[in-house]
């Protein structure tokens, strides 16, 4: 008898994703669909980096704005090492979130790549200090 393993995504639990989101709305009501939204696209954050200690999510509504770019989407994923910090703004909340978690995944995406290129080559100052020696 033949075993097929079927791998699936890992998905986070959404007890301990409360635990880890911190969502606050400035002038902005968070209404239940909001909520669930953010979260939806947040735990692709914690699939892709489990090592995430906490990320906080401020979503304003700027009223002194001229029309267009009124809501501004803030993020801090705070992690091992430099936090990161991003924000975007644009004329819809929910499209201020998604530039949010796609320009976090970014620099997820950036921090993993230069982690593990330093780790493959060793880092700069290591190879320095070899070539000084040398």
């Amino acid at each position: 008898m033949d075993r097929v393993l079927v791998m699936s995504n890992p998905s986070i639990d959404p007890a301990h994703l409360n635990d880890k989101l911190v969502l606050r709305g400035i002038h902005v009501t968070l209404t239940d669909a909001l909520r669930s939204s953010v979260q939806q696209k947040v735990e692709r954050l914690f699939r892709h980096e489990p090592h995430i200690v906490r990320v906080r999510v401020d979503i304003e509504h700027d009223k002194t704005k001229a029309i267009g770019h009124n809501f501004i989407a803030k993020g801090h994923i705070e992690i091992s090492g430099p936090d990161l910090i991003a924000s975007v703004s644009s004329e819809d909340a929910y499209k201020s979130i998604d530039l949010l978690v796609d320009k976090l995944n970014e620099m997820l995406r950036r921090r993993a790549d230069t982690f593990h290129s330093d780790k493959r080559h060793g880092s700069r100052a290591g190879r320095d200090a070899g070539a000084a020696d040398a």
